[in-house]
């Protein structure tokens, strides 16, 4: 299959080009480097030290790995070069990682929620417009997250997308329809997935584009076999307060003998899947029969649900650190149940990977092999969302400091 990755340099986006290089497949990478340069307005790079992307394909090349094509683009901005990319590639799949991916970032300022609903909703429209345009008969593939459905407390599981109902006619008589899980996203950046949505649902049923929307949890990990193979090609390791995903910081922080800083009481429930899991599940969806019913086809791709506390607790087993209790910076329920349906992409081959010690070990050696990189104070939250405070004001971050 000829593949195009838009965000191939990013965090899933990356482990993604070389696994489906290593398989055989014809791969050409989008990026704009945008992730890159969050790096220094936040002022935490990347935990690991990692290669430009020439460099690191040089290095992928250079180990006997399958050419990778790489164009520079801002499909987002830059519809024009997005067409001529397009039209030229004939791809058999095209998957859309190119957004802005985290909740806190998206909420820290006026800016920062324009900047996301601009670069989100304008990079998906472009891709699926460009496809009409040219005539593209690719599979459209986009990441989601669980995050678009919020964290209710509803006592049943989330559907994968879609739920059954019976709606009453005029007629009395009761007439079976799926709609749409109501939406309930908590920041901007989910607000996006939601947009994306409806976009991806209006061009599959009024041009009949392929679409496949994976609504994942929580990614955790840091490593694949191919990003393991040489430390030029090791993968972006996020720790900091906007960016970096709860069980990784907790990681990081027992790595380095920080305390672990639960928000609010810690009994968040939160979907989580680990970086292989979410390669192997966007290979299967890249792989598989694309939709043709002009519907798109939804996944939740998540391995498992965890609480946030007890995850705390199994890092605090595992490095002897103790936890700490700050007050929740997002605005969001004390506790919540959570509970998915993941049947989909297993239907098509996937065996979720389970938390255990030895991969939670392996990302925090990771951790504690680049601890000299490590801001400490980027660690905690950096962004505040609560009722109780306006979001543009310079609010303080809860009272918690490291000393370097």
């Amino acid at each position: 299959m000829r593949i195009l990755i838009l965000g191939g340099d990013g965090f899933s986006g990356w482990p993604l080009t070389l696994r489906l290089a290593d398989i055989g497949h014809d791969v050409v990478v989008v990026d704009n480097f945008v992730r890159r340069k969050i790096d220094a307005e936040i002022g935490a790079k990347s935990l690991t030290p990692i290669l430009t992307l020439s460099e690191r394909l040089d290095a992928w090349r250079a180990l006997g790995g399958r050419g990778i094509k790489f164009q520079y683009l801002d499909i987002a901005a830059d519809y024009h070069g997005l067409v001529c990319l397009l039209k030229d590639g004939d791809f058999d799949a095209i998957v859309h990682l190119a957004e802005q991916k985290s909740a806190p970032y998206s909420m820290k300022s006026a800016a920062h929620r324009a900047l996301t609903i601009s670069q989100n909703t304008n990079a998906t429209h472009n891709v699926l417009n460009a496809m009409v345009e040219v005539g593209s008969k690719a599979h459209f593939i986009h990441l989601g997250t669980m995050g678009v459905y919020g964290y209710g407390a509803i006592d049943a599981d989330i559907p994968e997308g879609y739920l059954p109902v019976q709606i009453q006619n005029k007629d009395g008589d009761w007439q079976a329809h799926d709609i749409l899980y109501p939406p309930g996203p908590g920041s901007i950046y989910h607000l996006t997935k939601c947009l994306d949505h409806t976009i991806m649902a209006f061009y599959a049923k009024t041009f009949g584009i392929a679409c496949t929307d994976l609504h994942q949890g929580i990614v955790w990990g840091t490593q694949t076999d191919e990003t393991a193979r040489d430390e030029r090609l090791i993968n972006r390791f996020d720790y900091d307060g906007d960016y970096g995903t709860v069980l990784n910081r907790f990681l990081v922080q027992g790595a380095t003998g920080l305390p672990l800083t639960v928000y609010g009481t810690g009994g968040q429930t939160r979907a989580l899947i680990h970086i292989k899991d979410t390669v192997e599940c966007i290979r299967l969806a890249v792989e598989s029969t694309s939709p043709e019913d002009r519907k798109v086809r939804v996944y939740n791709q998540v391995s498992e649900t965890q609480n946030v506390l007890g995850l705390a607790q199994k890092v605090s087993a595992l490095t002897g650190v103790e936890i700490n209790f700050l007050e929740n910076p997002r605005l969001e329920l004390a506790q919540n149940d959570l509970s998915v349906t993941n049947t989909g992409l297993q239907g098509l081959g996937w065996t979720p990977t389970l938390l255990d010690d030895a991969l939670m070990n392996e990302t925090k050696d990771i951790a504690q092999r680049y601890a000299s990189r490590l801001v400490k104070n980027a660690v905690l939250p950096q962004t505040v969302w609560r009722s109780d405070m306006r979001l543009d004001k310079n609010a303080a971050s809860p009272q918690t400091r490291y000393v370097a």
